[in-house]
């Protein structure tokens, strides 16, 4: 199965790789590469590691950077033989959030290559105060702004009371300015560094492309896992998408609304009476 670019209009199936070096050949010279990914799709975790082997193999991947892990954490003080123990406890990682048999490869490659792995995403300790900082609501126009709100409304399932939708907004964008911190932070001139994010992340009009400097060269790619007609509205505002095979369907909003019924129905105490 092949990955295309934006012009292309439908993957390749008849090639035995999915990976074509030529698309992202395409995107060099560039400071940083932003990879927006769907959490769910194995096939996304594994272009991730044929992208990063890529980059290395060139000596143009100054960095990896993750948004499976929050900033502050990183690998560099290990060396390219370090164990998956010694990784996983560098990055802190969350493997309920994150399983690390999906991320595993593509974090492993890295270090294996003498790459730093380093995380991206906002600290789990700055969110409250992120809920609450009407800063973040200065930091997107007005019209992305509202693009943004309509995110979380729609990725929530419509299921969050108002209320709650401009600070979960926040963390949304305080998020994408960690990661275009952790981006900026790891530049090296002549080399790039790669952002692995979920694909809202990487989405120009609202993600981390909108906190980094104009004269910031970015690059941002989708991977995406469908082919239905709607897929071609959300090429404009990525640099390439590369698609790939569809997932098997998952209702996620009739588990999110199970979730939230769930959680409703438990004691406040938290015990059983």
């Amino acid at each position: 199965m092949g990955l295309m670019g934006c012009a292309a209009p439908a993957p390749d199936t008849s090639r035995p790789d999915p990976f074509q070096i030529n698309q992202l050949q395409q995107l060099l010279p560039a400071d940083a590469i932003l990879l927006g990914e769907q959490h769910d799709a194995p096939e996304h975790q594994r272009i991730h590691r044929l992208t990063v082997e890529a980059l290395a193999a060139q000596h143009t991947l100054a960095v990896l950077a993750l948004e499976m892990a929050s900033q502050g954490q990183s690998t560099e003080t290990l060396g390219a033989d370090a164990n998956e123990d010694q990784v996983r406890a560098a990055l802190a990682w969350d493997n309920a959030g994150w399983p690390w048999t999906a991320y595993g490869p593509v974090v492993m490659a890295a270090v294996r290559a003498g790459v730093p792995v380093v995380g991206a995403n906002l600290p789990r300790a700055r969110l409250r105060e992120a809920m609450t900082d009407s800063g973040f609501d200065r930091l997107l126009s007005g019209p992305a702004l509202k693009a943004q709100q309509q995110q979380v409304r729609a990725g929530h399932c419509e299921l969050l009371p108002e209320s709650q939708i401009s600070s979960m907004t926040r963390i949304q964008i305080a998020r994408d300015v960690a990661m275009a911190q952790t981006v900026l932070k790891r530049a090296v001139a002549g080399k790039t560094v790669l952002l692995l994010a979920g694909g809202a992340h990487v989405d120009r009009s609202l993600g981390v492309a909108q906190h980094l400097p104009p004269g910031f060269k970015v690059k941002a790619v989708l991977l995406l896992a469908e082919q239905a007609p709607h897929a071609i509205e959300k090429i404009a505002n990525f640099d390439q998408v590369w698609f790939t095979q569809p997932v098997p369907p998952v209702d996620y909003c009739a588990n999110f609304a199970a979730q939230r019924a769930t959680k409703a129905a438990e004691p406040v105490s938290g015990k059983t009476p």
